[in-house]
């Protein structure tokens, strides 16, 4: 059948799966081959099997994580009635940035920027694109409450976008340096203040 994975995608997918929250934590140099097969309880030869390095089971760690933080916010963004409304779920999701529901460790955007930064250009990259990735979807969400009569048509898009993305990672990294979440949910009422100052 379609949806049946062959063993070999099985095996990879678990490695995945299993070493994300690792990979998250630890960074990609904090993590050593002996923290996945200690996971897994696969040999090295296993996840070299599968895996033709480290590098290439923390990309797949990183895009498995960061893909589990877009679906979650796709699916409430989808159920919100207003453009107002989904553009809330951002602050709503990373609100709740240390419950089950997000990656072990945290926002991986903001754990594998400052892990790769100047010492992983793969990794880096990856971490871009997110971002980039991320900064698109909240244009075409102001834009589309522009265009519904939601918003103000003078907005500057980009600039409200990344300063959306800046105050969410930058709160997350003081919350967690800190050691205090209420520094986050200081910053998100800046974030909800964006959004508000957004409608007509």
């Amino acid at each position: 059948m379609e949806n049946e994975l062959s063993k070999a995608e099985r095996t990879r997918q678990f490695i995945v799966e299993t070493t994300a929250g690792i990979f998250n934590k630890k960074g990609y140099a904090g993590t050593s081959l002996s923290d996945l097969t200690e996971a897994t309880g696969l040999t090295k030869g296993s996840i070299y099997g599968n895996f033709k390095s480290k590098e290439e089971v923390a990309i797949a760690a990183f895009e498995y994580n960061t893909g589990r933080v877009r679906k979650q916010t796709a699916q409430l963004i989808e159920k919100a009635p207003t453009y107002h409304e989904k553009l809330m779920v951002y602050a709503k999701v990373y609100h709740s940035f240390t419950s089950a529901n997000f990656p072990e460790g945290g926002c991986p955007i903001l754990n594998t920027a400052v892990d790769a930064d100047d010492t992983n250009p793969v990794l880096k990259e990856k971490v871009a694109q997110a971002i980039i990735r991320w900064k698109k979807r909240i244009e075409e969400l102001i834009q589309g409450g522009i265009t519904n009569g939601e918003f103000k048509t003078d907005v500057d898009i980009s600039r409200t976008a990344l300063s959306m993305i800046a105050l969410i990672e930058g709160g997350m990294m003081i919350a967690k340096a800190t050691n205090t979440p209420a520094n986050l949910d200081t910053v998100l009422k800046t974030v909800h203040s964006i959004i508000t100052e957004l409608k007509v």
